[in-house]
């Protein structure tokens, strides 16, 4: 039985406990009625009948037979009076034994002495339940035993720089006087960089089922508590764990939780969070690699933790996590398909499904997995097809369909061509561009359509004329509503929006604009306590920032111009696409070729002043 399910039985049957006892302790005071002596002794003179009347020493109780009413008495029982009654036909019974006194005082005293056990139950809850509301200082890791699976660097795939950075500590946990021999040393602490979703936990866990050694791990936020130096108290006793425990790997996930750049805290110089990492600076300083311990520690916000912490001597190494590519993709698809047992039908080639899931991370392509295999469930099949992964990758891009929410004709004529206006400037607009994957006006998620680009190959650069090709698809949508029905609607709002920072981004950031030149203008300000961009500090004149709004708008202004004439020398294009997405709801990549010609001209420069297109 859990423990939790063993806590609860307690507190019911000390509950229960309670309430009987307090029941028959009221029920003995509240139905008994003490009478005077006298009155007992009128009432056999006068004849009144009684029941089950018990004399025991002085004490007399018994009942009355008319209301059944019960009574007791005290006084000195005569000769006389058992004539009178034996007179009357009273039953009566004498008990020359006196009854012992502790039934009564147990009576009395059990339910103080029952919230006594209670509180008694209470404080051991705290002091060793899951809150440990008394064991403040003790530390919340979680160590690996032998009933956990384990996990080799055969389940970590994707990342194959990665498990080179970190085979060596593996090497040095399993032979250390390899190194130690010739005055080496492992490095003491490692930092695992990287997206959320690439693997760093998983490879934290490999890397100590490798090696065949005990494995705690925390995570930063356990550190953080509302009493000052509970944080402290716990890096102290989790590294006093791992010195027991040596050789051992000690995992600290989310570490900017803990390790954030000291005097940025909200709570100033003496913040909680700074005294835990001193202590945590402290005891990295007071081991060396001999010992066996070694610290890594995950985050994905390396530039806000504080520059002590990895200084050469505690975080020393730093492995950077990256989004996997196609191939990495690839051997992630095939270690959860495998450890998973999914079925999979003939049709399904995971290289495919690889190259058509750019920027997944691990734990997106896992998803993906499981999403396939729950459609195929739900349909009885016997084994996952290709057509199940694609449902479960428009899902998860997308967001699940939402066929319940009611739309009238208007609207939904009006949302088939605004997102065929996206889908034909997408596969007209000459130049660099991503190919389109899907277009549906199912509402998805919190769209009422959607037209969903994936790119055919990773990318890790944008050109000056990818980045304009994505302001022209993103007005696509107005522009067609403006040509369409001659008026703007609100389902536009993102689009605009996404276009606006592109621009914007080019001419502050990227250095796009041929007035202001190759320059970065509003430098960002971010709060480091909370990691994220709050402000950007104004560091420009009012003439340039005039300019930069001018820029902005110029691109904006020549993205518009590219899409509307692609739009309005194609309109016969326009109508058949937002026709066909009337009928079939969802058009793939196939159904758009066929109804959407390829541009035949290239695409001029879009920083050329009156620029124009031809398309045939």
């Amino acid at each position: 039985m859990k423990q939790s399910h063993k806590t609860i039985l307690v507190w019911v049957i000390l509950i229960t406990l309670f309430v009987m006892l307090f029941k028959m302790y009221n029920t003995s005071e509240e139905t008994v009625q003490e009478i005077k002596f006298s009155t007992f002794v009128r009432d056999v003179e006068n004849g009144v009948r009684f029941e089950d009347v018990k004399i025991v020493g002085n004490r007399v109780k018994g009942k009355y037979q008319d209301g059944a009413r019960k009574f007791k008495t005290y006084g000195l029982v005569s000769p006389e009076l058992l004539e009178k009654m034996d007179q009357e036909q009273v039953e009566y019974a004498i008990d020359k034994e006196e009854e012992s006194m502790w039934p009564s005082l147990l009576i009395s005293w059990l339910p103080m002495l029952l919230l006594f056990v209670l509180f008694f139950v209470f404080l051991r809850q705290l002091q060793g339940g899951a809150g440990k509301a008394m064991s403040f200082g003790k530390a919340k890791a979680r160590l690996n035993g032998e009933g956990d699976k384990k996990v080799t660097f055969d389940d970590v795939a994707g990342v194959e720089e990665a498990k080179e950075e970190v085979s060596e500590i593996v090497d040095f946990l399993k032979d250390p006087r390899k190194f130690t021999r010739l005055g080496g040393e492992i490095p003491r602490g490692v930092l695992l960089v990287g997206s959320p979703g690439t693997g760093k936990t998983l490879l934290a866990r490999a890397i100590a089922g490798e090696a065949g050694v005990p494995f705690y791990s925390i995570s930063g936020s356990d550190f953080v508590e509302m009493f000052v130096g509970v944080g402290a108290s716990r890096v102290r006793d989790l590294f006093e764990q791992g010195r027991k425990s040596a050789p051992c790997i000690i995992f600290i996930d989310e570490i900017d939780a803990v390790g954030r750049h000291r005097g940025a805290g909200l709570g100033g110089g003496h913040d909680e969070r700074e005294q835990t990492l001193n202590q945590l600076l402290v005891e990295m300083d007071g081991f060396d690699g001999k010992e066996g311990i070694i610290l890594i520690a995950a985050t994905n916000r390396p530039d806000v933790l504080d520059p002590a912490l990895l200084r050469p001597g505690r975080f020393d190494r730093r492995v950077v996590v990256n989004l996997p590519d196609v191939r990495g993709r690839e051997a992630i698809l095939q270690v959860h398909v495998t450890n998973r047992g999914v079925p999979l039908n003939d049709d399904v080639k995971l290289q495919i499904l690889a190259k058509g899931t750019p920027g997944f991370s691990g734990a997106d392509l896992a998803n993906l997995v499981n999403e396939a295999a729950l459609i195929a469930a739900r349909t009885s099949q016997d084994n996952v097809t290709h057509d199940n992964f694609e449902m479960a990758k428009d899902k998860i891009l997308m967001g699940a369909e939402r066929r319940s929410m009611v739309i009238n004709d208007k609207e939904k004529k009006i949302t088939a061509y605004h997102e065929a206006g996206h889908a034909v400037v997408a596969m007209l607009v000459p130049g660099e561009k991503d190919p389109i994957h899907k277009a549906t006006i199912i509402p998805r998620g919190q769209a009422l359509g959607l037209v969903m680009r994936l790119p055919e190959e990773d990318r890790h650069n944008m050109s000056r004329e990818f980045l304009f090709n994505l302001m022209a698809v993103s007005l696509g949508g107005r522009i067609s509503e403006e040509l369409t029905f001659n008026m703007q609607t609100s389902g536009a709002s993102s689009d605009l929006e996404t276009c606006t920072k592109i621009a914007r981004k080019m001419v502050c950031e990227w250095g796009m604009s041929d007035k202001l030149g190759p320059l970065t203008y509003g430098a960002r300000e971010e709060e480091i306590f909370l990691g994220r961009e709050l402000t950007v500090h104004r560091d420009i004149s009012e003439e340039t920032a005039k300019t930069i709004d001018s820029e902005v708008y110029v691109l904006v202004s020549k993205a518009f111009d590219l899409a509307k004439e692609i739009l309005t020398t194609h309109i016969d294009v326009l109508e058949r696409v937002a026709q066909m997405l009337i009928e079939k709801e969802t058009l793939n990549r196939e159904d758009l070729e066929k109804l959407i010609p390829a541009p035949t001209v290239p695409a001029p420069s879009p920083t050329e002043p009156g620029f124009s297109l031809s398309f045939s």
